[in-house]
């Protein structure tokens, strides 16, 4: 019932804004335009906020990963004694990818940030193309960060696996 109430004052704000906007007087048209600009800038701001905080994570939850990966692979060289040639090879093909995944990190976190402090368009003719070229940059970075994750799977289960073998030996 509440949700219900809440919904019809939303609407009912919102037509009053619209009425005001196209059909108010003078007074009325300059109010409801300052409510859009203030509510679209308060929404631009939340996105943004959610937008960093979720690369502050992504990019947490990938640092942990690798840390551990490290851990995991020193532990593995400390013990090297007892481990066959293959399983040192295939250790430090395990270490070359993890630092490949690395570099792909630290690349993908500068181009967040180069995202970050893009300044905005300066002229309303490039406002459409500027807005375009954006929205691909953030949907390549989206790419990128989705192949990260694959790879970062790949490793830790080729990892698993080779902690297992090293394990049974």
């Amino acid at each position: 019932m509440i949700r219900f109430l809440i919904k019809i004052g939303l609407v009912l704000v919102i037509g009053i804004l619209v009425y005001n906007r196209f059909f108010g007087d003078d007074q009325e048209k300059e109010q409801a335009k300052e409510v859009f600009k203030k509510t679209g800038d308060a929404v631009g701001s939340a996105w943004n906020l959610l937008k960093s905080e979720k690369q502050k994570f992504d990019a947490g939850k990938y640092d942990r990963v690798l840390d551990q990966l490290g851990g995991a692979y020193q532990t593995v060289r400390r013990s090297a004694k007892y481990l066959d040639e293959n399983v040192l090879q295939r250790l430090d093909d395990l270490e070359r990818r993890k630092a490949v995944l690395e570099d792909q990190m630290d690349s993908i976190e500068m181009g967040d940030q180069a995202l970050r402090d893009a300044p905005p368009p300066s002229n309303k003719k490039g406002l459409k193309s500027a807005a375009a070229e954006t929205a691909a940059k953030e949907a390549d970075q989206k790419r990128r960060k989705e192949a990260l994750q694959r790879e970062l799977d790949n490793l830790v289960r080729d990892t698993e696996t080779l902690l297992r073998q090293a394990q049974e030996k």
